[in-house]
């Protein structure tokens, strides 16, 4: 019975008849865990399993120094964890963010062909686990970076919430060099990782004359190129798939082909060196997102009660139920700034159609245009953190800043 193996051992087994062999990770809803040599976790029957040889308590080697080439051009790779810098933990077959910036350059030896690279571990975390107190300190990390003279920066992160972290960065800094966030969706140990590609090509759009913040992702489900989007304007939109990350609403700003690395960007990309370096860190915590649906009662609406800022991501055009617009005036009144952004995917809002916009306009909620809801939510906290004045603030809103505004949607109005 698995109960007598130990965690690391090699063990036979029986999957349908077929024989397969692993290695032992656990117990769990009465099957035995093992890794095969495909990277894949496989559940078995314990009774199937023999041992075939005990985890012996290998050592681990000591990891090679990282060689680096002084002649070329020299990046920032800041860590922050995820799934591009992760490996199994064979206590719970789960994947956990264990390695540092420079186990990545040992992990992906092409990265030592494009630059050099000061690496930094900024945080171990799986990305659910990120705050905005991570995002200010990364904020700082990269502008250091940028002023030690850094030609680009590449930040891993874990792809849940990459995109709020790329907006979050966009509001604070204003970077004459490219900032590229890089993810994967699938570690390393599996045939299907998509981290190596990635961050080749993430490494050669930080290299290249992009000029703003950005998140580079395989953009189809081949192994062809990654797509650059705007750090204020991108969105994770599958679970699992390698070409999970879209740009909202507008073509991608550039794009990097695979293996040769040639970057192309749009006309719309802000190139290197518009914009002069400078930081404003200050963000205002109090914030809140909050998804409307059909019944939602306006005490939830009335749990923000305190909040500096409250996002709504309502239905259509913008609306909430008429029920709720009271708690939403209440919330204005006592000094909550309240943006509407809309749960569509295309398009923009605009609440001067029916009556239940106009109510929400009359009540004070600030358009919220065609933002994203998270990128709305982390500007919010960006323009609360470093404005005071109501109308300044309700106008900041509604300016387009990074990008997170388009005059013109692609979809519609």
């Amino acid at each position: 019975m698995s109960e007598a193996f130990s965690t690391g051992d090699i063990v036979a087994a029986s999957c349908r008849g077929h024989p397969v062999e692993g290695i032992y990770i656990t117990d769990r809803d009465g099957m035995a865990v093992l890794k095969l040599g495909s990277g894949y976790n496989i559940g078995v029957d314990p009774a199937t399993c023999t041992l075939v040889r005990k985890n012996g308590g290998t050592a681990v080697p000591t990891p090679v120094a990282v060689e680096q080439d002084e002649s070329l051009p020299g990046f920032a790779i800041i860590s922050t964890g995820g799934t591009i810098a992760s490996k199994i933990d064979y206590r719970t077959g789960a994947v956990t963010s264990q390695f540092t910036a420079d186990d990545i350059l040992r992990a992906i030896p092409g990265l030592s062909s494009i630059g050099r690279y000061r690496a930094e571990v900024l945080a171990t975390i799986l990305s659910e686990n990120m705050t905005p107190a991570i995002w200010q300190d990364l904020a700082r990390s990269i502008h250091a970076a940028v002023r030690g003279g850094a030609r680009g920066v590449i930040v891993t992160h874990g792809t849940d919430t990459m995109a709020y972290s790329a907006s979050a960065v966009s509001y604070m800094l204003e970077t004459p060099v490219p900032v590229v966030f890089v993810g994967s969706q699938r570690s390393a140990d599996r045939p299907s990782s998509d981290n190596i590609m990635n961050a080749m090509c993430a490494a050669a759009a930080a290299g290249s004359d992009l000029g703003e913040v950005a998140v580079a992702m395989h953009a189809t489900t081949n192994d062809d190129y990654c797509a650059l989007h705007r750090g204020t304007r991108v969105r994770k939109m599958h679970t699992s798939r390698r070409d999970a990350f879209q740009s909202h609403d507008m073509a991608p700003i550039g794009r990097v082909d695979f293996p040769s690395l040639a970057v192309t960007l749009s006309d719309d990309a802000v190139r290197r060196g518009a914009s002069a370096l400078a930081l404003r860190d200050r963000l205002e915590e109090r914030c809140g997102l909050l998804a409307f649906y059909p019944g939602m009662a306006a005490e939830i609406v009335r749990a923000y009660e305190g909040y500096r800022g409250l996002v709504i991501a309502g239905t259509g055009l913008g609306h909430v139920s008429t029920g709720c617009i009271g708690a939403v005036r209440d919330l204005i009144d006592a000094g909550t700034t309240v943006v509407m952004t809309s749960q569509c995917l295309h398009g923009r809002v605009c609440d001067r159609v029916y009556d239940t916009g106009r109510d929400l306009l009359a009540a004070g909620v600030v358009e919220g245009e065609d933002m994203l809801p998270e990128a709305a939510l982390t500007k919010l906290m960006w323009v609360l953190g470093n404005e005071s004045d109501p109308e300044e603030v309700r106008r900041l809103m509604a300016t387009d800043l990074k990008g997170e505004i388009r005059r013109r949607s692609e979809h519609g109005l």
